[in-house]
């Protein structure tokens, strides 16, 4: 079969489209087809090195397909299943085999390409409003790129919540977006001051949390956003990462709280995970979910796809098709 393997890190260009073994399931393994793999952040910060896997590597944390065989001791899985997956390794391929506890079924409504757009990020941004930081109605949210993959989603959860939601964008299309997705209101960070923004919007309160994707260009702000003893869920570096800071900034910028959370850590039992992949689907087979994919690239063409996501141009899903 066919694969992008890394044997180097560095820049979109070390991916390479290689020939690799086709791999068969053992004990406790099933065997994938994949229809889908997603493009995140994550993947990139292994590419580069950022978050270092031993060498050669297949990137990719998500994917979606049809299982073609299961190894000895599988019974929850048959060929033929519709599966999904978002936390292991190596879903940029035609075939995977990994652990039949790390896949999830999806329902014959819903379809693979949205399934996969939801498997990191959808979990990510339901994580993130119920468990990091659990909304609750009136709460008033900063959830920062508010028209990229996880942001498009969170607000959407958030609202559902009951919360009050402060987007982020950088530009009036993707603001636009922001709004149809439910944000009350949207900044547009490039011309603004999103703390100022923010404390203007709460008069002069703050909000009671800031989800940020973006790290090193907004952290300072993010901190500045936040009302006395709010929370700043730092859960992504796509400028990069964080320089180190002393702690006591949190106590003078009023007793704050910052956790810098990952889905694996939100997903590891087994019925966590089953649970939120069953919220999502259920919400948008509902319709009360939308699941935006901006773009789609054939799997052969990995490295545009990371140079298209690395030059800010998404607005949702990016999708590898195998």
């Amino acid at each position: 079969m066919k694969a992008i393997r890394i044997h180097e890190t560095g820049g979109p260009e070390v991916m390479r489209w290689e020939d690799v073994e086709t791999p068969e399931p053992g004990p406790g393994e099933v065997r994938v087809r994949l229809e889908a793999a997603g493009l995140n952040f994550i993947d990139i910060y292994h590419r580069e090195g950022r978050y270092p896997l031993p060498r050669p590597f297949t990137p990719g944390r998500e994917g979606a397909g049809i299982v073609v065989a299961v190894g000895e001791g599988v019974d929850a899985f048959a060929a033929g299943d519709r599966v999904a997956f978002g936390s292991f390794q190596g879903g940029y391929a035609e075939e995977v085999t990994l652990p039949w506890h790390e896949l999830v079924k999806v329902p014959e409504d819903v379809a693979l390409e949205t399934a996969t757009a939801l498997m990191l990020q959808g979990m990510t941004a339901h994580y993130l409003a119920h468990d990091t930081f659990a909304l609750r109605r009136g709460d008033v949210a900063l959830v920062l790129a508010a028209a990229g993959g996880v942001g498009h989603l969170l607000v959407q959860i958030a609202k559902r919540l009951g919360a009050r939601v402060i987007g982020t964008a950088s530009n009036e299309e993707k603001a636009e977006l922001a709004r149809q997705a439910g944000a009350d209101e949207v900044v547009l960070y490039r011309e603004r001051d999103l703390a100022e923004e923010a404390r203007r919007l709460t008069n002069g309160r703050g909000v009671d949390v800031v989800y940020d994707s973006i790290g090193k260009d907004t952290f300072d702000r993010s901190l500045d956003a936040l009302r006395p003893r709010g929370m700043l869920v730092l859960y992504g570096a796509s400028s990069g990462a964080v320089p180190p800071f002393d702690p006591i900034t949190l106590n003078r910028k009023g007793s704050l709280f910052l956790t810098r959370p990952t889905l694996h850590h939100y997903v590891a039992d087994r019925e966590e995970l089953t649970r939120r992949a069953g919220d999502l689907f259920r919400w948008v087979r509902a319709g009360e979910l939308h699941v935006r994919v901006d773009r789609s690239f054939p799997l052969a063409e990995a490295a545009e796809a990371h140079r298209y996501m690395e030059a800010g141009k998404t607005r949702g899903k990016v999708l590898l098709l195998p």
